[in-house]
């Protein structure tokens, strides 16, 4: 798999995790009942859990082999890979005074 690629789809999770959004990380596996598990989590428990919510269901392989497409900025017009611009995303760091 694309190191990049990867690296952005566990940037994602990452991301959905410090904002406390529920998610799962792990191997998706049936076991001998028929029910499927993500990690050592039920998926069918874990979707129980937001029955009745309005969500949205994100899956990324860490096994996917296609090539990350390289963006231009709309800011600075920098070409990068990833979620974001990182030359950007450093501007507004260094202009809000975080670290």
């Amino acid at each position: 798999m694309d190191p990049i690629r990867r690296a952005t789809i566990l940037k994602l999770g990452s991301t959905a995790y410090e904002i406390g959004l529920d998610s799962l990380n792990g191997e998706l596996h049936q076991d001998e009942s028929g029910r499927w598990h993500v990690g050592g989590r039920s998926l069918e428990a874990w979707l129980q859990a937001h029955a009745g919510e309005e969500v949205m269901l994100v899956l990324g392989s860490l096994a996917d082999d296609r090539p990350v497409q390289t963006r231009t900025c709309r800011t600075c017009g920098r070409d990068y890979t990833g979620l974001e611009c990182p030359t950007c995303r450093a501007n507004r760091i260094r202009l809000r005074g975080r670290p």
